[in-house]
């Protein structure tokens, strides 16, 4: 499996065309106390860079945007329940949503997890 990372502070695993989606610790963290979810459901086209998911905390309200164009496949049932789970675990059980890759080539543009420090680094 393979994570790569996008400037909007996503995160996205890739196991052949099957993917999870889910937002940084980094982003998490700027976000503050997350209290709410929306998340996409099964069949949910969804695009490069589009909105794909919804994120509140207590200070703002956030688009969470799809790293590749694909079909939603699940979207993360125990965020509904527990929006704070992106807070305590953001890269793990906190995803947002798993889909199917339509177009492998548009992984290409998204950073590793060395460039994201990086990237990070000079924010």
């Amino acid at each position: 499996m393979t994570r790569y990372f996008t400037e909007d502070h996503e995160w996205i695993d890739v196991d052949g065309n099957a993917a999870t989606v889910g937002i940084t610790d980094y982003a998490q963290g700027q976000l503050g106390d997350i209290v709410f979810v929306e998340v996409p459901g099964e069949g949910t086209e969804v695009t490069k860079g589009g909105d794909a998911a919804v994120v509140e905390s207590v200070k703002a309200a956030s688009d969470v945007y799809s790293p590749v164009t694909g079909t939603v496949t699940e979207g993360n049932p125990a965020l509904e329940d527990d929006p704070a789970l992106v807070n305590t675990a953001p890269e793990s059980d906190g995803w947002f949503f798993k889909l199917t890759i339509a177009d492998a080539a548009e992984l290409d543009g998204l950073m590793d997890e060395a460039a994201y420090k990086a990237f990070c680094d000079t924010l």
